[in-house]
C-alpha cells in the first residue's frame, strides 16, 4: 500500500485511540476499570452507544451536549481525540520510513504521555498503572524493537533500556532531595482567627484540603502550627505549638500517636508545611521515558522540561495566576521533552556531539 495510506490509518487509530484514554485519564484517578463498564455520561449514566462515539464527530455534531440529559461535555475530549491522531500520525511519519514497529511502539509511548500530562495538569498525579507500566513496557518493547535504541541487538538494546530506567530515577531524585533540602518547607499564611481541621485523612484549611499522603514523604517531615485554640474530642488547649509526623503528634509538652486523634480543629493564622520541589512520581515518570528512549532522552527531557517549565511559571507570575509557593505539575513539561525526542531528539544530540568534538 501507499506509504501515506497508512499516514491516514494511523491518523484514525490515533483518534480510536484518544477516545480511549480519555476514558484513561477520568477513570485512572479514581481507581476505576477502563474496560468495565462501558462509556457512558458521567452525569446521567446513560450508555453511549458506537453511533454516538465517533471521534470527533460526535462532539461536533452534539456541541458538546450529552445526546441524553444534554449534559455538557468538556472540550477535552475533543482535545484528546485530536491530538492523539495528530501524534500517530507524526509517529508514523518520523519512523515509518524505518520501521512500522518503531512507529507502532512511539504511539504506545505517545499514548502514555498524554494520560500522564491531562491528570498531572488536573491533579498533580500521574497514576502507577503509567509510570511502573511504562518502565516494564519500555523494556519489554525494547525487547521487540532494538531500533526504539538505535541497536540490532536484543541484548544491548535491552541494556540501554534498563541504564535509561536507571539513570531516570536516579537523577530526578537526586533533583527531589536536593529540592527538599532547599525548598523544604512551604509557610501559609490564613486570615487570623482560622480554623483549619485535622481529621484521619487530611488537613482541611478554608477552601483547600491538604492529604497527609502528600505531606509526608519521609519521616522527618513535619507540619507545624502555632495555635492559639486546640479542640480534641475530650480536651482543649489554648496558645500551644503543635507538630504532627507521620508516627506523632505533639501539642504543648503532650505528646501522643496521630492514629488515635481522629479529629482535631485548630484555630491559627499560619502553618508550616513540608513540601517536596518535585514528586516521587516524576521521578517513575522520567525511569519510564528511559526505559522507553534511553538515557540521552533523559538528559535532553530534563533540560528541556526545565527551559518549559522555568517560561510557564514566570509567564503564569507575571499574568498572577500563579504565586512563587504555588505548586506546578513538571510531568507534562517531561512529557513535552519526550515527545520532542522522538521527532527530532537524536538529530540534536548527534550535532551537539558533532559540535563537542570540533
Amino acid at each position: 500500500m501507499p506509504f501515506h495510506f497508512w499516514s491516514f490509518v494511523f491518523f484514525v487509530l490515533g483518534l480510536m485511540v484518544g477516545s480511549f484514554l480519555n476514558v484513561c485519564i477520568h477513570r485512572m484517578p479514581l481507581d476505576e476499570s477502563v474496560v468495565s463498564p462501558p462509556s457512558h455520561c458521567p452525569h446521567c449514566k446513560y450508555s453511549i452507544p458506537w453511533f454516538l462515539n465517533i471521534p470527533l464527530v460526535t462532539w461536533l455534531s452534539l456541541r458538546g451536549k450529552c445526546a441524553n440529559c444534554g449534559a455538557p461535555i468538556s472540550i477535552r475530549y475533543f482535545l484528546v481525540e485530536l491530538l492523539t491522531g495528530i501524534a500517530f500520525l507524526g509517529c508514523w511519519l518520523a519512523a515509518g520510513h524505518r520501521s512500522p514497529g518503531l512507529a507502532l511502539v512511539y504511539c504506545l509511548f505517545i499514548g502514555g504521555l498524554i494520560v500522564a500530562t491531562f491528570i498531572d495538569f488536573e491533579l498533580l498525579i500521574i497514576p502507577d498503572e503509567i509510570t511502573i507500566g511504562g518502565m516494564v513496557a519500555g523494556v519489554i518493547c525494547s525487547l521487540l524493537v532494538p531500533l526504539l535504541h538505535r541497536k540490532t541487538a536484543i541484548a544491548a538494546s535491552i541494556w540501554e533500556s534498563l541504564v535509561g530506567m536507571a539513570i531516570g530515577a536516579s537523577v530526578v531524585y537526586a533533583i527531589l532531595r536536593a529540592g527538599k533540602l532547599a525548598f523544604g518547607q512551604e509557610k501559609v499564611e490564613l486570615p487570623p482567627g482560622s480554623e483549619v481541621i485535622f481529621t484521619e485523612t487530611a488537613i482541611v484549611l478554608p477552601g483547600q484540603e491538604i492529604p497527609y499522603e502528600g505531606l509526608f514523604y519521609r519521616g522527618g517531615d513535619t507540619v507545624s502550627v502555632e495555635a492559639t485554640r486546640v479542640e480534641l474530642c475530650d480536651r482543649c488547649y489554648r496558645d500551644v505549638r503543635i507538630r504532627l509526623t507521620e508516627t506523632r503528634l505533639s501539642i504543648g509538652e503532650d505528646e501522643m500517636d496521630p492514629a488515635s486523634v481522629p479529629y482535631m480543629a485548630v484555630t491559627t493564622d499560619k502553618l508550616i508545611l513540608p513540601r517536596e520541589a518535585m514528586g516521587l512520581g516524576d521521578v517513575k515518570f522520567m525511569a519510564a521515558i528511559g526505559a522507553f528512549l534511553g538515557w540521552q532522552a533523559v538528559i535532553f527531557s530534563l533540560f528541556f522540561s526545565s527551559i518549559l517549565g522555568a517560561a510557564v511559571g514566570i509567564v503564569l507570575i507575571a499574568l498572577k495566576q500563579k504565586s512563587l509557593q504555588s505548586r506546578l505539575p513538571y510531568g507534562p513539561y517531561i512529557a513535552v521533552g519526550a515527545a520532542v525526542w522522538i521527532f527530532c531528539g537524536w538529530r540534536w544530540w548527534d550535532a551537539f556531539l558533532g559540535w563537542g568534538v570540533r
